[in-house]
């Protein structure tokens, strides 16, 4: 284990996080929040000690995969620790788990929150609780990659951070590639804000809404979250919510102008095919309750849009819907938005993998003797892909029911205990019950928010990177 570039790793994330603090700093200085003084104090303290870290020299420059999950685990755990303490030293979240449960969901792009009268905070935190959301959504190592030289095993931690079955160079080199992507990120970012400005909502709650927006994450400024701005506002908002559940493979082959190969990208297909099925069944379910067609479509598609991709934003209490419609929601929360976005869930491209192999494994038993290759995307599938993608569904489900059992011990309904675990392990925000849209989790025991803390994490992380940590072979120096 190389336990000096851990630490210099970790310091670079320190001071990005740091820096990153000068924006929400700004902002409480705008609003004459007292605040202020908390978010300057984390600040230098974040960049003082990131900077101390960084000065720990390596003997060796190398990481292998080992250290690229350990790193990523150990940066998104620091990363919401650090993020935490404006929060908890300013008083305004007073119970340390709170804010760590707060910052662990912002960073993650979850959007799951304890806070019961979000009006009642003060810009300079709003912002920076928004903000998590857009430095969570792509990914801060990502973000570390781009703007520092770049070495031959960076891929490690960029594949450790991003999610998806499997991540590949779109160019040559890592910081290429990081670049471009945060480039696309933000360049859609600013379009979201601009948007949002000209149909009339105000300047601070475009910034915060755009962040969530970018990240998939949810934390609104209102308590509302969307239902009281204007219609074109959420119109807005639904578009780019399932913009940013797309593959930035994507827009990287936009870019370039490869658009013979955006042809063959297979799971955007099916991605847009599942969210406008799931929007027909929600929109057939509620238009009677709704008695509106124009109303049950906008919040059919802003819903549908909002849970799939993992934001987590609502326009209504769809806790008040019929069965079929929550049923609909609860079932696109599993399978989430693209590989290689910033939306959470197990992803379309493993849902696409695991038909094709129940498929080939029934005309397998038709045809013995047969040999048939899974493609995706026009490709053959490798055999270390498909076994991690099955891995990874046991551990998923492992660590669902471990989580389940845990939480049941609250004592609440079956509705809100499931779907507490399936919000934050797919890193959504809102369930059902009492974590409904307009609920909270507030009620929750700190062991039960410490579990679903672990669960926010591992569910961006893909899983792997956290439980890696449990294993003793990982702390080994051979």
């Amino acid at each position: 284990m190389n336990y000096g570039k851990i630490v210099n790793i970790l310091g670079s994330l320190l001071q990005v996080e740091g820096v990153l603090m000068v924006l929400p700093l700004v902002v409480a200085f705008i609003y004459g929040d007292s605040c202020w003084i908390h978010l300057g104090s984390v600040m230098v303290g974040a960049f003082l000690i990131g900077t101390l870290m960084r000065l720990k020299k390596s003997k060796k420059d190398r990481i292998h995969a080992k250290e690229g999950f350990v790193i990523t685990a150990l940066g998104w755990l620091l990363l919401s620790f650090v993020g935490a303490m404006p929060f908890w030293f300013s008083g305004e979240i007073p119970n340390f788990v709170d804010a760590i449960f707060e910052s662990a969901s912002g960073f993650t792009t979850t959007g799951a929150s304890i806070l019961t009268n979000v009006e009642g905070m003060s810009h300079g935190l709003l912002f920076w609780r928004s903000l998590t959301h857009w430095i969570g959504g792509m990914g801060v190592l990502v973000f570390i990659l781009a703007v520092l030289p770049s070495g031959a095993d960076d891929m490690y931690l960029m594949k450790a951070e991003s999610p998806g079955p499997s991540v590949e160079k779109m160019l040559p080199k890592v910081r290429q590639t990081a670049m471009i992507l945060y480039g696309i990120y933000l360049g859609l970012t600013v379009l979201n804000i601009l948007l949002l400005l000209i149909f009339g909502m105000p300047v601070f709650d475009a910034f915060c809404i755009s962040f969530g927006d970018a990240g998939t994450g949810g934390f609104g400024v209102r308590n509302d979250s969307i239902a009281s701005y204007s219609t074109s506002c959420q119109i807005i908002i639904t578009i780019f919510m399932f913009l940013f559940g797309v593959n930035f493979k994507l827009y990287f082959l936009i870019l370039f102008r490869k658009f013979k190969d955006i042809l063959k990208c297979e799971e955007i297909l099916w991605y847009a095919i599942i969210y406008v099925a799931a929007v027909a069944l929600v929109v057939f379910g509620i238009v009677k309750d709704v008695g509106n067609f124009g109303t049950a479509l906008k919040d059919g598609a802003f819903q549908v849009s909002s849970i799939m991709t993992t934001t987590g934003y609502s326009t209504t209490d769809f806790n008040l819907w019929q069965s079929m419609p929550k049923a609909v929601l609860v079932l696109v929360m599993f399978i989430g938005a693209c590989a290689g976005s910033t939306g959470g869930g197990m992803k379309v491209s493993r849902w696409i993998l695991w038909f094709k192999q129940v498929k080939s494994e029934l005309s397998h038993f038709i045809h013995p003797r047969s040999v048939k290759k899974i493609r995706l995307e026009g490709k053959v599938v490798e055999k270390e892909t498909l076994r991690t993608s099955n891995v990874y569904m046991m551990a998923y489900f492992l660590v669902f029911v471990v989580s389940l059992i845990i939480i049941s011990f609250d004592g609440f309904d079956l509705e809100t205990s499931f779907t507490a675990v399936a919000a934050t392990q797919n890193n959504i925000g809102p369930g059902l019950g009492l974590v409904g849209p307009f609920g909270g989790y507030a009620a929750f025991s700190w062991p039960s928010k410490i579990v679903m803390v672990f669960d926010m994490i591992a569910g961006r992380l893909e899983l792997f990177p956290m439980l890696i940590l449990f294993a003793p072979s990982t702390w080994s120096r051979k």
